[in-house]
Parts: structure tokens; C-alpha cells; sequence
């Protein structure tokens, strides 16, 4: 499996969202490297980036991949978790089967609820619309219209530098596999539910039409030391959307986590 791996310290895993690469999730690093303390294990789950799908076929799949990528390279240490949209059921369930070993654990624009048809979701909403930036992105305009809240030129290259090329490198057979069997076998708040004690972070955003925030709210109370951030004017990339805004947040989760440890 491909890893990324950036400084020294306790290990903070990261994974990305559902047909994109570890490349979405980059733009957190500065925040992190500037926390200090932290090895920085950026993932390509299956079937993305250059990690390849091998038989991977479902999302157990993927949560089995990662966990056994994580024995090889972190043995026993802790370590804290980051998962990104798709990235985040499969840390929810990592964090939940390894809970005597996971420091923390961050949801950012999370997937809460695994069929599309049962989520809450708010209608699509634009605020800042601007053709010639959509336009200027060619072929990738339609997909980047798709989730931008705020179309500037600015967010438009923050999504071809960090989404675009994960969006292209994927494995679209692998992805179509997975796809079939997206859901996990049970939630892991079902499956564990013991309230998760360890410091964690829920972000999610207003204008995100993909897996709203409603649904990750109905799981607060599970996780009795979460933050929870719903953020206006932004959809489901919300770390593209809203930058200094989840910077902060990951900041203080990460702050949270390694006073809990000491």
C-alpha cells in the first residue's frame, strides 16, 4: 500500500474520501507539521492513488487493507486517526476495533450513513457562482461545479491541485467493486457501543449536499469528547472551502489528543 509518511513523532494516519487519492488531505499538513510531534502517514486507500486494489472489494475490505498496513508499519504504538468523507467510516471502524490503541480520532466531512438514498442531506447550493472559473477548468469544470460552494479562482485551484489528480489516477473497476458493497457489516457505534472516549473532532458543513451534518449529529452523544463544527459556506470539500477554519479545529483536536496522553 502507498504511504506517504512526513516527520517524526506519534503516528497520525489519514485517509482520504472515496475515488480520490491522499493527495486531498495535504493541504492539512502545515497545520499538523506546525503542532509538532506528529508522523504524518498519508494513505492511498485500494484502488487509489498508487496503492493497488489487489482483491479488495468492499469497504471491510479497505478497513482490513488499512489495518493491516498500519500492524506492519506501527506494530503496537498508538497512534491517532483522520478520516476524510468514505476515509472516515473506514477510521470510525478502526478507531472502534482498536480503541485501546487509538489516541484520537477526526472526522472531516464524514460519512455517517453509507447509502446515499438514507442520508440527510441539504439541497445544492452555490453562493459564490462564477461560470469562467468553472469554464476554465475544462473537461474537470462539470465534476468541480458538482461540489464547489464557493467558485473562485482560488478554491479552483486548491481542487485541481488536491482532488483532481486522485480523481484521475483512480482505479475506476476497483472503485465500482466497492462501490457494491459500500456499506460496512454494522456501524461501528452499533457494533462497539461503548461511548468512544478519546479526544475527537467532527467536522462537517452546511452546504454539503454529499453527506450533509445531520446524520454525524445523531452519533454526538457516542463521543462524549468530540467537537463538533457544522461551517457555512462550504460543501464537502470543506478543508478546500474553509482552510484557516479546519486548520484551527485539527490544531486544537490535536492539542486535545496529546494532553490526553500525557
Amino acid at each position: 500500500m502507498h504511504v506517504v509518511e512526513r516527520g517524526t513523532g506519534t503516528p497520525l494516519v489519514l485517509l482520504h474520501g472515496f475515488g480520490v487519492d491522499h493527495r486531498l488531505l495535504l493541504p492539512l499538513d502545515p497545520a499538523v507539521e506546525a503542532a509538532g510531534g506528529w508522523r504524518r502517514l498519508y494513505v492511498d486507500l485500494p484502488g487509489h492513488g498508487r496503492s493497488p486494489a489487489g482483491d479488495v472489494a468492499s469497504t471491510e475490505g479497505v478497513a482490513a487493507a488499512v489495518r493491516d498496513e498500519l500492524a506492519r508499519r506501527l506494530g503496537d504504538e498508538p497512534f491517532a486517526i483522520l478520516g476524510n468523507s468514505f476515509g472516515a467510516m473506514v477510521a470510525r471502524r478502526i478507531a472502534h476495533d482498536q480503541r485501546d490503541r487509538v489516541l484520537g480520532l477526526a472526522t472531516i466531512a464524514g460519512a455517517f450513513v453509507a447509502e446515499h438514498d438514507r442520508r440527510t442531506v441539504p439541497e445544492q447550493q452555490v453562493l459564490v457562482e462564477d461560470a469562467a472559473v468553472v469554464a476554465s477548468l475544462g473537461d474537470a469544470g462539470a465534476d468541480y461545479a458538482e461540489v464547489a460552494v464557493i467558485q473562485t479562482r482560488e478554491n479552483a485551484q486548491a481542487y485541481t491541485e488536491h482532488a483532481l489528480p486522485g480523481v484521475i489516477a483512480a482505479d475506476q473497476d476497483a472503485m465500482e467493486r466497492i462501490a457494491r458493497r459500500y456499506a460496512l457489516e454494522a456501524e461501528p457505534e452499533e457494533a462497539s457501543p461503548e461511548p468512544f472516549a478519546a479526544p475527537t473532532l467532527i467536522v462537517t458543513a452546511r452546504q454539503d449536499q454529499v453527506v450533509g451534518y445531520e446524520d454525524a449529529w445523531a452519533r454526538v452523544e457516542h463521543y462524549p469528547r468530540a467537537t463538533f463544527a457544522v461551517l457555512d459556506a462550504a460543501g464537502h470539500n470543506v478543508h478546500l472551502d474553509q482552510p484557516a477554519l479546519v486548520a484551527a479545529l485539527v490544531t486544537d483536536w490535536l492539542r486535545r489528543v496529546d494532553a490526553e496522553r500525557r
